[in-house]
């Protein structure tokens, strides 16, 4: 599977297929929290991050960790919505694509 190598599509775009589905799914979940008529205590905070991600995707290949950040206080400020749990799986899903940050080696 080319997305979960990270690999960029042969299609003639340049474009890192990781970012399109961080893109995607990033507005998946915004449209998801912009219809649900219920109001929460942490909603603000999740707006807030799912722009930071739409931004991050917008400018090409984002920070892994700063990614990571922003997945935790949205899954920390969506809570128990299960009506999100899909949309904020398919993000989950998407951060992942770019796997772990490089981490220094002891003696490296």
């Amino acid at each position: 599977m080319l997305r979960s190598l990270g690999q960029r599509p042969v299609t003639g775009s340049d474009e890192d297929t990781r970012v399109a589905e961080l893109r995607t799914a990033v507005s998946r979940l915004r449209r998801e929290l912009a219809a649900l008529p219920s109001e929460f205590p942490d909603r603000d905070i999740a707006e807030d991050e799912l722009a930071t991600l739409a931004a991050m995707a917008a400018g090409g290949i984002p920070e892994i960790p700063r990614l990571r950040r922003s997945l935790l206080l949205i899954a920390g400020a969506i809570g128990s919505v299960s009506a999100l749990a899909r949309g904020l799986s398919g993000v989950r899903e998407a951060v992942d694509l770019f796997g772990e940050p490089p981490r220094d080696r002891p003696g490296a």
